[in-house]
């Protein structure tokens, strides 16, 4: 049986079908080589820098301390990105720019600029105001989104609304916030070596309540601001060039004024932090927590909206579409794969429906007039991996359907919009029809 249709030449092909050799600082060795010598760089300095500030024995109390939400705050942006899952390799340069570049970019920036105010105006308590409420949100919002920002210009693919944003937003932030703790957990530990202080009155307790217990959310509900702006900016048409440049920006601004406001409750009086955080951090976690969760159930609904069209084609079985659309049928579709077929089997089974996603935001973007110039040539690669992938997954896929899904009626996916029309010849997978008819609804 034929595994896959005809395809156009990949992009970068010679006319003749010959490819063209990419210049060496264009290979991918050579760029993952680069990325990753300069966080290593990065850490490297960084880790001397908090050692030093802290002491060894603060900086092993302090990194005991800090990473103790870490895995809290990375289960939860990983949940809210299990509708499309991006690769690990994003979220863990993501993680990495956060608690290494940008932490250190952070401290030295900061610690100059303080320094040169208190100099230039003979205050130093006034610098030190002014380094928390104006430098610091400025200086680590925009650190934390140039991560972002990489991610949205080189992995665009990968980078398709809100919720990735938000989950590049996230995990940036909690890798920054996790190197900021280590250093503030560390010093208080340094200054109660030196006061006797211990017990639930030290200053390490009180530190500890603070960061990791009151308010481990606030780096990420910073600079999930940022991200939502830059997840709005990748929804937008590749024309609006002025929107999906505000977006962002609107989003970093918003940021840095947040993080500002909260620096700068500690300047409000004795109650000024817990006004602050009970009047203003609190509603806004409550907000952002339900909008990304109703991003979520919006993008659930996109993928059982736009994929029966494919059920129709041919490309998917008709319960697949409710499966997919449905993050209970995923779970029980990976399980009965790995019962049956083990882990190859299962992760096959969850490419097959990250790849069923993207082709259902693909298609989405297209109806509404958004698509790029290689939509088609998208849509076929995705297609194809799905083809690649139906052995493993179909099966799983239609169990967990019958297990979650209501009967599907084979006229409904004509409700969805234009159906791909042209049918497979025998031994071949079908061809979705492509053109203008595509983007009516």
């Amino acid at each position: 049986m034929a595994s896959s249709p005809p395809y156009p030449p990949y992009p970068g092909a010679a006319p003749g079908g010959t490819p063209r050799h990419p210049h060496w600082w264009q290979r991918p060795a050579v760029r993952y080589g680069a990325v990753v010598t300069l966080l290593a760089l990065s850490g490297l300095v960084i880790l001397a820098l908090v050692r030093e500030q802290t002491g060894t024995r603060g900086f092993l109390v302090g990194l005991g301390l800090a990473v103790l939400p870490v895995p809290l705050l990375l289960a939860a942006f990983r949940w809210l990105g299990r509708v499309e899952p991006g690769p690990w390799r994003n979220l863990l340069f993501a993680f990495a720019w956060g608690a290494c570049a940008a932490a250190l970019i952070a401290i030295v920036a900061n610690s100059f600029a303080t320094r040169w105010i208190a100099t230039a105006t003979a205050d130093p308590a006034g610098a030190d105001t002014l380094g928390a409420t104006v430098i610091a949100p400025v200086v680590e919002e925009t650190a934390k989104a140039a991560a972002v920002l990489l991610l949205f210009l080189f992995r665009r693919r990968d980078f398709h609304g809100i919720l990735g944003g938000v989950v590049a937003a996230g995990f940036t932030a909690t890798g920054f916030a996790f190197t900021e703790n280590v250093l503030y957990l560390g010093n208080a530990f340094g200054t109660d070596q030196l006061t006797g202080g211990s017990g639930i009155a030290s200053v390490t307790a009180a530190t500890f309540f603070v960061r990791i217990v009151m308010s481990p959310f606030a780096h990420p509900l910073f600079t999930v601001l940022t991200g939502i702006g830059f997840g709005a900016a990748a929804l937008a048409a590749d024309r609006q060039r002025v929107r999906r440049v505000l977006l962002p920006l609107a989003g970093l601004l918003l940021a840095m004024g947040m993080h500002a406001l909260w620096n700068g409750s500690a300047t409000l009086g004795q109650f000024g932090f817990i006004a602050v955080y009970g009047a203003f951090m609190v509603p806004a976690f409550g907000l952002l927590t339900w909008l990304v969760v109703w991003t979520r159930q919006r993008e659930l609904r996109t993928v059982r909206t736009e994929l029966p069209a494919y059920a129709v084609a041919g490309w998917l079985r008709p319960a697949e579409p409710f499966a997919l659309g449905s993050m209970r049928a995923r779970r029980l579709a990976r399980k009965f794969a790995r019962e049956h077929g083990g882990r190859p089997a299962a992760r096959a089974v969850a490419q097959y429906e990250a790849y069923a996603t993207s082709l259902a935001f693909l298609r989405h973007r297209g109806r509404a007039g958004k698509a790029g110039a290689d939509f088609v040539t998208r849509e076929r690669e995705l297609l194809l991996e799905l083809w690649r992938r139906r052995a493993a997954a179909r099966p799983a896929l239609e169990h967990a359907a019958r297990l979650t899904a209501p009967p599907v009626p084979y006229g409904a996916g004509w409700a969805y919009g234009p159906v791909p029309a042209r049918w497979p010849a025998q031994g071949q997978p079908p061809y979705p029809a492509y053109g203008e008819n595509l983007y009516r609804r």
